[in-house]
């Protein structure tokens, strides 16, 4: 056995997107895949892609039931190897004035992205322990700067970042490196159903309320249309894992794509206050 394919790795959210493309490029060069799915069919469809070292495991990050059985599964196929990475790529986008954004939405999206990977983390910590594994987390671009109606998206962002930076401090006297990964447009499928679960919010706001946000959700929605033309391959993305996977010392940060790196430049030179002018401008909002 090579000294890949005894290295597991454990991924959430790999159905599709960025999940899916780190499972089949790990895949490919050589690593042992227990690629988190929620659905079965979406385990299926992926091995299809990939080699039998594939394992498709059940795994919800809001269910914890799921996650102490992947967990268990897990330890008993390596067999007490340890685990050699933990990819926490599981994520929602809900998007949204904060004034209309209904509370149980706003809850799912932080039960998701921050408790579902604080969650996964901790039963799977054992496990790194024993290999001095890597912990990866995914986060983006909108954990450093956020956008109007991007505000719980980019809390939750915001969130895993602290978390990161926390828990890097926390493990390494176990050797354990912590990165996280900050893309900045990628084309994955969570942005086609944000839009369409947006639009359904949008109906929903009283029309009133609708009115007075009309401006905004008409310039934010043509920015984002714009943007997902030029948005790169989630490959791009999984290759920057493999790297916070493999590299001698891995960086604590990651910026993936010209966007990401512009609005980081962005966020450290200017004022918040020359900031919001300047995408007031670019966005054209009312001011």
């Amino acid at each position: 056995m090579s000294n890949e394919m005894s290295r597991a790795v454990v991924i959430s959210g790999a159905s599709t997107g960025i999940g899916a493309a780190c499972a089949m490029h790990l895949d490919r060069l050589g690593y042992r895949i227990f690629a988190g799915v929620r659905k079965a069919e979406d385990g299926v469809a992926l091995q299809k892609s990939c080699s039998e070292r594939l394992v498709p495991i059940e795994l919800d990050v809001t269910d914890l039931s799921t996650i102490q059985k992947a967990q268990t599964l897990v330890s008993r196929q390596t067999e007490g190897r340890g685990l050699f990475g933990l990819v926490n790529n599981a994520g929602i986008a809900v998007v949204g004035p904060l004034e209309a954004v209904p509370l149980a939405d706003l809850r799912q999206q932080l039960e998701v992205n921050v408790i579902g990977q604080v969650a996964v983390t901790q039963l799977f910590l054992p496990l790194l322990r024993q290999a001095r594994g890597r912990i990866i987390n995914m986060g983006s671009i909108a954990g450093l700067t956020a956008m109007p109606l991007m505000g719980p998206y980019s809390a939750s962002k915001f969130a895993l970042e602290a978390m990161t930076d926390a828990l890097r401090l926390e493990v390494q006297q176990w050797g354990i490196h912590v990165s996280i990964i900050e893309p900045g447009a990628i084309a994955t499928p969570i942005w086609n159903k944000s839009t369409i679960d947006a639009a359904e919010r949008e109906v929903a706001i009283k029309e009133d309320l609708r009115s007075l946000y009309q401006p905004i959700i008409t310039a934010v929605r043509k920015v984002v249309a714009e943007a997902s033309k030029r948005a790169i391959s989630a490959e791009i993305v999984a290759k920057v894992v493999e790297d916070a996977l493999t590299a001698s010392t891995p960086r604590t940060r990651y910026l993936v794509g010209t966007d990401a790196k512009l609005r980081a430049l962005m966020r450290k030179l200017l004022s918040d206050r020359l900031s919001d002018r300047l995408l007031s401008w670019i966005l054209k909002l009312p001011q």
